[in-house]
């Protein structure tokens, strides 16, 4: 039987020091039936430079844009492109572990689930063989329990395409896929992880402590605003997101 194809949206911008990361882990994945649909947010001339050279590879297409416009817009542009069964996500500085593909399309059909995610292991951007910590997400998550333990990496996502492509990413300056997991979620019964360790999460500048207070302003914000959250309900998400993240990754 055919395997099914999975179509990979990644973002990218500015990312020269670690894209060929990125893109090797991809291409070496064990399970051949992909796509991968990269859309460039007119990066600087170094990383155009590194894209180039797998602009030839023939399961790759790579749009470089002629104006910034922001990770929502090239997810979103991504997914209009996407003809695939199946729909996976990944971020211009994480690495997937060789077998990531081939293990999660296997868990979600003999599952027939339509929105998984996976453990993950967190790294320093400059020592991708140290890792710091496996993180392990809830076993399941529906809407309620995400909206207070968010440690479903993007990373890890997996979805069936006519679900994936039914919601787009909000337009925020941040956190764009917070609200697009909250959707989904608020749609099926739940999310469920597939219980290995098949993703390294880069830990950069942008994920220190002292950036998190501005992501907890957005995700108050898009709580508000787009999943239209009281003040109560809103307040009990904000402090709960950030006790688990203070578990997950401490006050670094």
């Amino acid at each position: 039987m055919l395997k099914p194809k999975v179509s990979i949206i990644l973002p990218n911008y500015n990312s020269h020091q670690y894209i060929s990361d990125t893109l090797d882990s991809i291409i070496n994945q064990s399970y051949k039936n992909w796509e991968l649909i990269l859309i460039d947010d007119n990066s600087n001339k170094n990383t155009r430079e590194i894209l180039n050279n797998y602009i030839k590879e023939k399961n790759i297409k790579i749009i470089f844009l002629k104006k910034n416009m922001g990770t929502a817009f090239c997810r979103n542009y991504a997914l209009r492109l996407s003809s695939s069964e199946y729909v996976a996500f990944i971020d211009s500085d994480d690495i997937w572990q060789i077998d990531k593909l081939e293990k999660q399309v296997n868990f979600m059909i003999q599952n027939n689930y339509l929105f998984s995610y996976t453990n993950y292991s967190t790294f320093r951007s400059n020592d991708l063989n140290k890792l710091l910590k496996v993180i392990y997400p809830p076993i399941k998550l529906n809407f309620n329990d995400f909206i207070k333990n968010t440690s479903m990496a993007t990373s890890t996502m997996m979805v069936k395409s006519n679900l994936a492509k039914k919601y787009k990413f909000t337009r925020t300056k941040i956190c764009e896929d917070y609200f697009y997991k909250c959707r989904i979620l608020k749609d099926l019964d739940y999310a469920y992880c597939l219980k290995k360790n098949l993703t390294k999460y880069r830990i950069t500048e942008d994920s220190l402590q002292s950036k998190k207070f501005r992501n907890i302003y957005w995700v108050w914000k898009i709580n508000k605003d787009y999943n239209k959250l009281g003040i109560f309900k809103n307040l009990i998400s904000v402090i709960f997101i950030s006790y688990n993240s203070i578990k997950k990754y401490g006050f670094k």
